[in-house]
């Protein structure tokens, strides 16, 4: 049987076909402790232990062939929980959790708050766990990322009310309430842009939660932006996470709608990728 250290150099080549050394070596690392159950200090500590990974040779192959390591453990981090991730829905990033905390740091106790396209629940669950006595509703289009969104909250905030609804239609019908705050992550990368992107994206995950038309990029946004005015209380905000390169035409869109007191807010590499506004004047 093989030694953890054996094995960890086994994964890091195989993900350096894809990856920089550094990055083939963290990958190989969460494989490792995941797969190994075990904890990066007992891997530092006691490299020489003998160690039994199920599958080994064909998560090589996956590696090689840029299948992301949190479709390959079926898990991915956000914040402090560990949700379940497949092809059917996107894979949750850092500056994702920067939004949760952005939309946090302003809601009130008992806020009650709408995840616009869901997508794995990450934000909508995020929310229920840091927000006290919150009401938390999300919905989206796709039923597999349902059954996933689903299945996290039921382990991480089973009060969490995911349902189905199509953020380009009217989705205020689907609901009897108003909300203090109404938050989404859309598709928004032009697909002009996907041959920019690396393939463990392109290839994996699921292109109706990534790409828009370049003719119309801000579609889901301004459609989300529409019908959020109709649920939300008076002075009721709304959040985004947005592309960098649309901040501008975002912020003309949310005007455009109606809204006022615009925010926008970089994420922790600099970029300008969050977005809130507020519903001072609603609609019904």
């Amino acid at each position: 049987m093989a030694t953890r250290r054996e094995i960890l150099n086994e994964l890091t080549a195989a993900a350096m076909e894809c990856y920089d050394e550094v990055e083939a070596r963290q990958v190989a690392e969460m494989i490792v402790t995941t797969k190994g159950g075990i904890t990066r200090n007992a891997l530092i500590v006691e490299p020489t232990q003998e160690l039994n990974i199920e599958g080994l040779d064909i998560i090589k192959e996956q590696l090689k062939s840029w299948r992301p390591v949190q479709y390959i453990l079926g898990s991915a981090d956000f914040m402090d929980m560990s949700l379940e991730v497949d092809e059917s829905v996107l894979i949750p990033r850092p500056e994702t959790e920067e939004l949760v905390m952005w939309v946090a740091e302003n809601a009130p106790t008992g806020a009650t708050i709408l995840d616009a396209c869901t997508g794995s629940g990450c934000i909508a669950i995020a929310l229920a766990r840091t927000i006290r006595d919150s009401h938390i509703h999300a919905f989206d289009l796709y039923d597999n990322a349902i059954a996933v969104a689903k299945r996290n909250a039921m382990r991480h905030a089973p009060q969490v009310n995911i349902i189905k609804g199509d953020a380009l239609a009217d989705f205020s019908v689907l609901f009897n309430e108003r909300f203090d705050a109404v938050v989404s992550n859309p598709p928004y990368i032009p697909h002009s842009d996907s041959a920019l992107m690396r393939p463990n994206v392109t290839d994996y995950e699921p292109h109706e939660a990534l790409f828009v038309d370049d003719s119309n990029p801000l579609i889901f946004y301004r459609a989300i932006a529409q019908t959020s005015r109709k649920i939300l209380k008076d002075n009721g905000l709304l959040y985004f996470e947005i592309y960098e390169s649309l901040s501008n035409e975002m912020c003309a869109m949310l005007r455009s709608e109606g809204y006022t007191d615009i925010i926008l807010r970089e994420d922790f590499r600099g970029k300008p990728r969050m977005i809130c506004a507020k519903a001072s004047s609603i609609v019904r």
